[in-house]
C-alpha cells in the first residue's frame, strides 16, 4: 500500500461488445491498469490487455441486486484508489449513457479522487449500424432519441415522457427493452405513432451472436414473444427500418452464425480467430498445444557457431523462426551470421517471419510437404543442411533431402506439448447440443491431442457431430487416423487459405 499518494479511477466504456470497437485510449487505460472492476457483459479479449499483476475483479450487477452492488463497487473503486491504485472502472458501451457513470463519478468526487471519463460507443448506435441501420438520414430522420426500457420508465411519476417523446423524434431507440414491447407499443401509438412504425430488434449487437427481430409496433411484441427473443437488445424504432434489407452488412458476411473451434497454440491462434471472424464467424479458442522452445540447446549453439559453413538453412514454420533467431541473438549473433548459406521457407508465414527479422529466402517451394519440398530442391548432392525442427516432426522431409544426397543436421528446437484442455467440458457440451459447427486442426499434433483429451468421452462420437478442416495432407491424414472424414483442406497449407476453404464449404453448402 502507497501512503503517500492517492490513485486514479478511469471510467471506460468497453464499448457495445466487439472487444475491437473500444477506442485507443480506452486500450491504453487496460495497459496501465492495476486494478479492472469490469461489468457483466466486458468481453474477455479485453482483459488479455491488463498486465499480468493487474487485480481483475467481476462487477456485473444481476437483477435483484442492483443498488447493493453498485454500493460495492463504488466502495471498492474508492478503497483501491486510496491504496494508490491505478484503477480502471470498465464499462459496458458508454459510461455516461445508462450506465450509472454519473453516480460512481459523483461518488469519487465527494471522496476528493482523481478521475478521467473514456467515453465508449454505446449499443443504441452501434447495434443498428451492425444491422444495416442509420438512426439519421436526409429522407428518413433528422432527430433521434435513447431512452431506457427499465419497467420504472413506465411508472407513474416517469421523468419519461411518452406523450411527448411519442411524435418529437423520428428515430427512437430504446435499450433493454424487450421485456415491455407491449408498454412500449401501447404508449407510442397512444400518443400518435402510427401502429405500422417499422421495428427492428437487435439481439447482442456487434457479436457473433447478433439475431434481428424485424416487425411492427402492432406485432412486435407477439413476434418477440413467439421468437422467445431476450435481452440483451436494443429497439429500434422509426422509418429509418427500411433501409436495414439495403445496408445491412455484418449478418451478410459468410460465416456469420458458423461457431468454429481453433484449436492451434494460444500465441498462434488469434491471427487465425482474426481471420476467420473477419468473414463473420464466432471463434472458439480451445488451444490443444503449447509451444516451447528446447532450453539449454547446445546442439542448436553449436550449429549457430557455423552457420555460415551450411549450404542451406530449411525453415519449416513461424515457430522455427522465431526460436531460431531469438536463440542467435542470445548467441550475440545476427543475420549476417548465414554468410553464404542459402535460405529456404515453407509457406508464406514462415516467408514473412523471416522478412520481419531481414531476410529475403532463396527458395520458396510450392507445396508444404516434406517429400515434395525435398523433390522441388534441386543439387542437394554432398550439400550441408540445417534443419530447425521441432522435437517430435515428420520424417519425410529430412529423408527426402538425405535420399538426394544432402547431408542433413536436424536440430530439434521447440517442443509441441498437449495443453490442460481447460474447458473441455463446456466444449463438449458445445458440440454434443450441436452448437458448434466445425473444429479447425492446424498441424498433427493438435488432432493426437484434441482426441486424448476426449479419448475416455468418444472422440469419434463428438467429432461426427461436426464439420472438421484440416490445414494440410499430414494434418488430414491424423485426422483419418482417428476413424474421422475431413471435410475441408486447403489446396495450401495456410491459415489464410484453409479460412477461405472453410467460406466455399459453407458457400457450397448453403
Amino acid at each position: 500500500m502507497n501512503e503517500n499518494r492517492t490513485g486514479k479511477v478511469y471510467l471506460v466504456g468497453a464499448g457495445p461488445g466487439d472487444p475491437k470497437l473500444i477506442t485507443l485510449k480506452g486500450i491504453e487505460c487496460l495497459k496501465r491498469a492495476e486494478v479492472v472492476i469490469y461489468d457483466l457483459l466486458i468481453s474477455d479479449a479485453l482483459l488479455e490487455h491488463c498486465p499480468p499483476h493487474s487485480d481483475r475483479i467481476y462487477g456485473g450487477k444481476r437483477p435483484g441486486e442492483q443498488r447493493k452492488r453498485q454500493d460495492e463497487i463504488n466502495a471498492l473503486m474508492l478503497q483501491k484508489a486510496k491504496e494508490g491504485k491505478t484503477v480502471v472502472r470498465l464499462k459496458g458501451g458508454d459510461p455516461f449513457i445508462f450506465g450509472r457513470g454519473g453516480e460512481e463519478v459523483l461518488t469519487l468526487v465527494e471522496a476528493g479522487i482523481d478521475f478521467e471519463i473514456v467515453p465508449g460507443i454505446t449499443s443504441a448506435i452501434a447495434a443498428p449500424a451492425y444491422a444495416g441501420i442509420p438512426l439519421t438520414h436526409r429522407d428518413y430522420a433528422s432527430s433521434v432519441a435513447f431512452v431506457t426500457g427499465h419497467s420504472a420508465s413506465f411508472a407513474p411519476d416517469s421523468p419519461i415522457g411518452w406523450e411527448r417523446l411519442a411524435t418529437a423524434v423520428d428515430t427512437l431507440v430504446v435499450y433493454m427493452g424487450i421485456g415491455h414491447l407491449d408498454q412500449i407499443a401501447e404508449q407510442l401509438t397512444k400518443h400518435g405513432r402510427s401502429t405500422d412504425t417499422p421495428v427492428t430488434l437487435v439481439h447482442w449487437g456487434t457479436t457473433p451472436q447478433q439475431k434481428t427481430l424485424e416487425g411492427t409496433l402492432a406485432d412486435i411484441a407477439e413476434k418477440a414473444k413467439a421468437a422467445n427473443f431476450r435481452n440483451p437488445a436494443v429497439v429500434v424504432i422509426g422509418a429509418v427500418n427500411r433501409l436495414r434489407e439495403q445496408l445491412r452488412w455484418y449478418d451478410s458476411k459468410p460465416l456469420f452464425g458458423k461457431r468454429i473451434v481453433v484449436t492451434r497454440a494460444r500465441a498462434q491462434a488469434s491471427s487465425f480467430a482474426a481471420i476467420l471472424e473477419s468473414y463473420g464467424a464466432h471463434t472458439i479458442q480451445f488451444p490443444t498445444i503449447e509451444i516451447r522452445p528446447i532450453l539449454k540447446n547446445h546442439a542448436l549453439d553449436k550449429a549457430i557457431a557455423r552457420l555460415s559453413d551450411y549450404d542451406w538453412v530449411i525453415f519449416t514454420s513461424v515457430n522455427a523462426v522465431e526460436i531460431f533467431y531469438s536463440q542467435l541473438r542470445e548467441n550475440s549473433a545476427d543475420v549476417r551470421s548465414f554468410g553464404k548459406a542459402q535460405i529456404c521457407a515453407v509457406g508464406p508465414k514462415t516467408v514473412e517471419a523471416l522478412n520481419r527479422i531481414g531476410i529475403l529466402p532463396d527458395f520458396v517451394p510450392s507445396q508444404s510437404r516434406g517429400a515434395a519440398i525435398a523433390n522441388e530442391m534441386e543439387n542437394l548432392a554432398e550439400k550441408s543442411v540445417l534443419l530447425p525442427c521441432a522435437r517430435i516432426a515428420p520424417e519425410d522431409l529430412p529423408n527426402g533431402l538425405r535420399e538426394k544426397g544432402a547431408i542433413v543436421r536436424a536440430i530439434p528446437i521447440y517442443d509441441t506439448v498437449k495443453t490442460e484442455g481447460k474447458g473441455r467440458e463446456e466444449l463438449e457440451k458445445g458440440i454434443m447440443d450441436s452448437e458448434i459447427d466445425m473444429v479447425t486442426f492446424t498441424s498433427s499434433s493438435t488432432v493426437t491431442n484434441f482426441v486424448e483429451m476426449f479419448d475416455q468421452h468418444y472422440p469419434e462420437v463428438i467429432l461426427a457431430k461436426v464439420r472438421i478442416a484440416a490445414i494440410g495432407p499430414s494434418t488430414a491424414e491424423a485426422v483419418k487416423r482417428c476413424g474421422l472424414k475431413v471435410d475441408v483442406m486447403p489446396s495450401e497449407a495456410s491459415v489464410e487459405a484453409l479460412a477461405q476453404e472453410i467460406v466455399r464449404f459453407y458457400g457450397k453448402s448453403s
